[in-house]
């Protein structure tokens, strides 16, 4: 099954970058830099999807865009 995110990025005073997933309550990470966050976007929807009980043996995230 894919499905899609939207994934909101910001950047804070001290140049740290913020990454949320509105659809998925608590799903948020940052990093200094966005190739980083990226990366820790990624897992942190991994591991909400799991949380939440729609992550099994069968699904695993493709990517981000």
């Amino acid at each position: 099954m894919e499905r899609e995110f939207t994934v909101i990025i910001e950047q804070d005073e001290e140049g740290f970058f913020i990454a949320s997933v509105p659809e998925l309550k608590g799903c948020h990470t940052q990093a200094k830099s966005l190739d980083a966050l990226v990366e820790r976007i990624k897992e942190a929807i991994q591991l909400c999807l799991e949380v939440y009980g729609e992550g099994d043996a069968l699904t695993h995230l493709v990517g981000v865009q």
